[in-house]
């Protein structure tokens, strides 16, 4: 097994650290934090310097990357803040992968190039108030028509709502039931009859824009239709990606929490020593690290075995499980060390502390992560309805 970077991703990561001293993404994390407003600006810094859409494909303005670039990528820059790494993972292993790997030409020729230059965007429309984990008993439905689809239904908690320009609906089809009648479609931001509700504001993960979406009788031209009723199984293979996404958030956020409480104990005396000279702290590091290291692992492998494609449900479903676990216990650890110095407002470690605890809600629940596990495992589908 391989376990070293290439030449290109490692400078790649050279260039986001000197990026980040540059434009000061420690007190951009700062400030997003206190505003709750995420930074628009960094969708050009970012097009400009190729980190958008880095695994579409190349005909279409993509760089043909593999998935695991990306992942460093996303890493690297949440280890600032999850907010400044949101672009990259939006572009690169969210809802657009679906697009770039089952969408027509036209609708690669429509989306693509848009959200590789920083313009277009695409947000993921999953949850609704009463189907979450059973993504099965969706009721948003569409209906079809003679020339198009009309849209019905609300949709809860939707990341990038109010200000993405496309919405990939996962809705079910003409009333059909279970999961052979679950398919997506593409919504337009300005479309008649789609509407937005408030935005969320969260324990974590400020600036990040999240509300409800509504669907008053929509009607969505037939060439929006992206994956058809019972095609249900390559939604979720694609969101697979987007769950190692999830992981890398994690994976920065930890390794960043890790550093400030490192440099806190190499400067921080008691007794007229350096705190990192006590045994106790020094255990903490050592269980931090491995920590951090065995979720890295797990992480690298899901995304380095789908290559340019997709990873398996269970390399995927085991590296998000366990990477939320780690950074939760990992933040509170760092946390812990820096004392009353970790619980102020004036030091990032209760910001990254908050930002840990969503990636555990977000793009499935651990306890459904582990279910499909252990499906995988025993080779056969456990109905939670019985």
């Amino acid at each position: 097994m391989e376990f070293g970077l290439t030449r290109e991703q490692t400078m790649l990561l050279d260039s986001l650290r000197d990026m980040g001293k540059r434009e000061n993404f420690k007190e951009l994390a700062v400030q997003i934090d206190k505003t709750g407003e995420f930074p628009h600006w960094l969708m050009e810094k970012y097009a400009k310097v190729g980190l958008l859409g880095m695994t579409l494909a190349a005909e279409y303005g993509g760089e043909d990357l593999e998935s695991l670039t990306a992942i460093l990528a996303i890493e690297e820059l949440a280890k600032f803040s999850p907010m400044i790494a949101a672009p990259v993972f939006e572009s690169n292993v969210g809802p657009v992968r679906v697009i770039n790997l089952f969408g027509t030409k036209e609708q690669k020729e429509k989306i693509i190039p848009g959200v590789c230059k920083g313009s277009l965007s695409v947000s993921v429309c999953m949850t609704e108030p009463a189907a979450g984990s059973d993504l099965t008993s969706l009721v948003t439905n569409v209906q079809e028509k003679k020339d198009h689809y009309l849209l019905n239904g609300n949709k809860v908690f939707i990341t990038g709502a109010g200000v993405a320009s496309h919405y990939l609906v996962y809705t079910r089809f003409e009333e059909i039931p279970g999961v052979k009648g679950i398919g997506a479609v593409l919504v337009e931001k300005d479309t008649p009859g789609f509407s937005f509700g408030k935005q969320e504001t969260f324990l974590g993960l400020r600036g990040m824009p999240s509300c409800a979406l509504y669907f008053d009788a929509v009607k969505i031209p037939r060439e929006n239709l992206v994956i058809p009723p019972g095609d249900f199984g390559n939604l979720m293979l694609a969101f697979d990606i987007e769950r190692c996404g999830n992981a890398a958030m994690c994976l920065g956020i930890a390794a960043g929490a890790f550093e400030e409480a490192k440099r806190y104990v190499m400067e921080r005396k008691a007794f007229n020593r350096p705190l990192c000279e006590f045994q106790n702290i020094q255990f903490s590091f050592a269980d931090m690290a491995m920590k951090i290291d065995a979720a890295r692992l797990l992480v690298y492998r899901a995304a380095a075995g789908a290559g340019k494609g997709l990873p398996s449900i269970y390399e995927a479903s085991m590296g998000k499980c366990f990477a939320n676990e780690m950074v939760k216990e990992v933040t509170d650890t760092a946390l812990q060390i820096l004392g009353g110095y970790g619980y102020s407002v004036d030091y990032p470690l209760e910001r990254m502390l908050r930002d840990a605890r969503a990636w555990q809600v977000a793009g499935g629940s651990l306890q459904m992560l582990r279910i499909t596990m252990a499906s995988m495992i025993f080779g056969r589908r456990f109905d939670q309805r019985k």
